[in-house]
């Protein structure tokens, strides 16, 4: 009799080998939010807006749905934080399936008490071993400071009670967000921990040594 972890491996086995090429079906209505290609901007209804857009999306998406009867466990048993950029389609670039990972995004993609947080229950409860962290070049962050907190504070009369966690060198960002990670004492899995920055223009990951 095969024990869980048997089970699983075999299952990670034939699922990795195992899956078809997917092949875009051509009667399907495809929605984009590129500035280039605005969803559906000749056909959409006049005063519709861009929520309008998604959801009409999503009926046309629900009427081709068929439950893919997964288990809510991540098949690689991996967690992915990363920044929020729209830039950045993660399931593409690191070749990922519907069900295979978790995916916890924010500004920067750095790792705060929250994303501590959602790694936890993804490790406790829903059996996640390694993470992967993913910053990339030209982010948002590293034209921002503490001051941004400051300045909503003028405007609404309270300072929020956040970090902006911004940084001025994405490699060194990484390097904290490894160590965040490593040294969390909720997190049942530190050994398996990889740092790298996406580069926009070319699509190519570039791993950090945590060493600096």
């Amino acid at each position: 009799m095969w024990g869980t972890s048997q089970q699983w491996m075999l299952m990670f086995f034939v699922r990795l080998h195992s899956r078809p090429i997917r092949v875009p079906p051509t009667n399907v209505v495809a929605m984009t939010t590129s500035a280039h290609h605005p969803a559906d901007a000749d056909t959409a209804a006049p005063g519709s807006t861009v929520i309008d857009r998604l959801v009409e999306a999503n009926q046309r998406y629900a009427a081709g749905f068929q439950d893919p009867g997964m288990d809510a466990r991540p098949v690689l048993r991996v967690a992915v934080v990363a920044c929020m950029d729209a830039r950045l389609d993660l399931h593409a670039a690191l070749g990922l399936e519907l069900g295979d990972c978790h995916t916890i995004r924010n500004a920067g993609g750095v790792v705060t008490d929250d994303v501590i947080r959602s790694l936890t229950i993804s490790q406790r409860a829903l059996g996640t071993r390694s993470v992967i962290l993913i910053h990339h070049t030209g982010c948002g962050l590293e034209s921002l400071t503490e001051d941004f907190r400051h300045e909503l504070e003028d405007e609404v009369g309270q300072r929020p009670p956040w970090a902006v966690e911004a940084f001025r060198d994405v490699d060194q960002d990484v390097r904290q967000s490894m160590q965040r990670v490593r040294t969390s004492p909720f997190l049942l899995h530190t050994d398996h921990v990889r740092g790298f920055v996406f580069d926009v223009k070319r699509g190519v990951l570039r791993e950090i040594d945590p060493a600096g």
